[in-house]
């Protein structure tokens, strides 16, 4: 696949590990010292050693590696791909970024599973809170929705019998806690959660399934005599154009014809920045600016509409909550800045950060910070969110569950 730049909350998956390197030409044979066979690592210097005016020594890696090579009890456990993959992981997650992140094989595939819609396991998106595991989304429909596991709730420990893991998540890395919750359908995995707010940590018993769920879908709605059309976008994946596009094929050929939209982007984690600039553009006019690039050296790259929106003139509400992550907020900055919609629910997340992905001829890939992403306004929102027009809570003592102030809030708004 080729690189596009993407934005990533619950994707992002971070390995362990000290100091890495880069693999290259230089074919130099390390012989693990009493184990048979030995292996052939090859390896280069990093481009440009002197750049920031700092250079790397590699002799303290090889030595370490030599050292543990020879003297580790269990060579069995001595896995080169393992260590390397660590070792590049490790350099990455130095930077502090939990964005940038090397996803070895199985992480890579997984990450790209997500984005396709389809994936084993209990239907959350996960990140980071104040430094501490967090639920950015539950999917609609999957165990952990069903299960009443909320957006914001902390995961303080997972417990896993068959796989033999029962840890706390103090210091646990996000492909660790993936590995972790995901596995294969029908068997367990139990979550210790802290919902915020409360004092009292509650478990939940999940049973794993093959989660496919479309990442957009609508629903017409009566209000009298006017209809109001219901769209859930819930990340911006690899088949979010094409559903969008016929999404928006059912609303504009619907009879009767609809009285506004209302575009539900609650916990919507994130995805491809392409995506929310696609869905923008159904409601803005071209040349519009959706949202900014800003590189570390202060340049700026403006992505714009570029096309013709078949719901220009439609009027328009949006829905967020604190599981409304990157390029939602894209999306709901842009609609709100230019004052094309009114914006109802909670505080959004706060990804303010743009990630380009690069594949590799292994199978593994990396993910890259490149930028900080603006509204139109130029307001950057990481760690703040997108505030609503109309704040609206969520019932959160524990009776009608079927309650939606948000959405009744939304249609009320888009019918004035």
């Amino acid at each position: 696949m080729k690189a596009r730049k993407i934005l990533i909350i619950g994707f992002l998956m971070i390995a362990s590990g000290w100091v890495g390197m880069l693999i290259g030409e230089q074919k130099i044979k390390v012989a693990f010292k009493n184990w048979k066979p030995s292996v052939i690592v090859s390896k280069e210097s990093p481009l440009d050693l002197g750049r920031g005016g700092k250079e790397a020594d590699f002799a303290l890696f090889w030595k370490v590696w030599d050292r543990v090579s020879a003297l580790y009890v269990d060579k069995t456990a001595l896995d080169p791909k393992k260590m390397i993959d660590g070792a590049i992981s490790g350099m990455v997650a130095s930077l502090g970024d939990p964005y940038t992140v090397y996803l070895p094989v199985t992480q890579n595939q997984e990450t790209k599973q997500d984005l396709g819609g389809y994936f084993e396991g209990v239907g959350i998106q996960l990140g980071y809170k104040d430094g501490n595991l967090v639920v950015v989304a539950p999917l609609d429909g999957t165990p952990a929705h069903r299960a009443g596991v909320k957006a914001g709730d902390f995961i303080l420990r997972i417990k896993d019998e068959k796989k033999n893991v029962d840890r706390d998540t103090a210091g646990i890395t996000l492909p660790e806690a993936v590995n972790i919750i995901r596995g294969e359908k029908k068997t367990a995995v139990e979550l210790t959660l802290l919902r915020d707010g409360d004092n009292k940590p509650f478990e939940v018993s999940l049973i794993r399934e093959t989660i496919n769920v479309k990442s957009v879908t609508v629903e017409f709605k009566e209000q009298g005599d006017k209809t109001i059309a219901w769209i859930k976008l819930t990340r911006f994946g690899d088949k979010t154009q094409d559903e969008w596009n016929a999404v928006v094929s059912d609303i504009v050929n619907h009879n009767p014809e609809i009285a506004g939209v209302v575009l539900d982007v609650r916990s919507n984690p994130g995805g491809y920045l392409e995506g929310s600039v696609y869905v923008a553009s159904e409601f803005l006019p071209p040349g519009r600016v959706v949202v900014t690039q800003q590189a570390g050296d202060g340049s700026q790259i403006q992505e714009k509409v570029s096309r013709n929106g078949r719901l220009i003139n439609a009027k328009l509400t949006v829905i967020v909550n604190e599981g409304s992550a990157s390029a939602s907020e894209i999306l709901a900055g842009a609609l709100k800045d230019y004052k094309r919609a009114k914006v109802v629910g909670v505080k959004s997340f706060g990804k303010g950060s743009v990630q380009q992905p690069e594949d590799f001829g292994d199978g593994s890939g990396i993910h890259v910070t490149i930028a900080k992403w603006l509204t139109p306004s130029g307001t950057w929102i990481d760690k703040n969110g997108i505030t609503p027009d109309f704040i609206v809570e969520m019932p959160t003592d524990g009776g009608d569950d079927t309650a939606d102030p948000q959405l009744e809030k939304a249609i009320d708004t888009v019918l004035k």
